[in-house]
């Protein structure tokens, strides 16, 4: 958790594909994550959160449609994005504030996250362990690869950690006047389509 305070980089194991961790408050860690990645500021990341409660602690707006879409597929390979007041580093928040929030149901994910909000470092980034353009890393092997000539990303080491190595996270948009699917991931498709049919209805 030092390495993460000091700027540094982590790569952790979601349910889907591995992520990379970074203090989503620190500007020399979302600079060292925009470098590594090759992104620019203009595209945000989104963040880890244990639940509502604690994104709304952020100073997030978790509205009735992202309750409905939390209720039904958090923990797990669900992206929020919500009104935020809360000021991050530049690179996480969409040029409105708006925020995507993760809640994993990884255990690491999950245990990394309450760890760095305990020790005051969170929160932190789950943005997906790929370089700009690359698909992201599905196994502890890929995930290793990336980090080892790197000064800055370290491979959280615990033994058997690895990734679900499905697809990443569906990115649903609820900061308008109805949910907008950003990003097909994980999630059932027609169960997605389902339930922003219900809203709208």
């Amino acid at each position: 958790m030092r390495w993460l305070g000091k700027g540094g980089l982590v790569a952790y194991p979601t349910e889907t594909v591995w992520g990379i961790a970074a203090a989503a408050e620190s500007v020399l860690a979302m600079e060292r994550l925009r470098e590594w990645k090759g992104r620019g500021a203009d595209s945000p990341v989104a963040i880890l959160v244990a639940g509502i409660a604690e994104a709304q602690e952020l100073g997030c707006e978790v509205g009735p449609a992202a309750r409905r879409l939390a209720a039904a597929h958090w923990p797990g390979a669900l992206t929020l994005v919500v009104p935020c007041r809360r000021a991050f580093a530049p690179g996480v928040a969409r040029a409105d504030g708006a925020v995507g929030l993760r809640h994993s149901s990884h255990p690491l994910a999950a245990a990394l996250a309450r760890r760095a909000a305990l020790e005051g470092v969170g929160p932190l980034t789950a943005t997906s362990l790929n370089h700009h353009g690359d698909p992201p890393a599905r196994t502890r092997a890929e995930a290793s690869l990336l980090c080892k000539d790197s000064d800055v990303l370290r491979l959280l080491e615990v033994d058997g950690a690895e990734a679900g190595g499905d697809l990443a996270s569906t990115v649903i948009d609820t900061t308008g006047e109805r949910p907008e699917v950003l990003r097909w991931g994980a999630l059932p498709r027609d169960e997605v389509l389902s339930m922003l049919q219900d809203h709208r209805d």
